[in-house]
């Protein structure tokens, strides 16, 4: 599912769920770029996380 991530889309890592709501900012070659409520940009190994795609309300 990772691999269908694009910039824009909102997303949750399934382990952290303390940093909220996250936006995708990029996803190049399986590292994802996230910039998080609570947590700020992080970069994400897709290969290993699954994030939880969200939908708005």
């Amino acid at each position: 599912m990772n691999s269908l991530l694009e910039p824009g889309m909102l997303v949750r890592h399934p382990d952290r769920p303390d940093w909220g709501l996250g936006q995708v900012q990029s996803n190049i070659g399986g590292r994802i770029t996230v910039n998080f409520e609570h947590a700020g940009k992080v970069s994400i190994d897709g290969s290993r996380i699954e994030l939880r795609l969200e939908f708005p309300s």
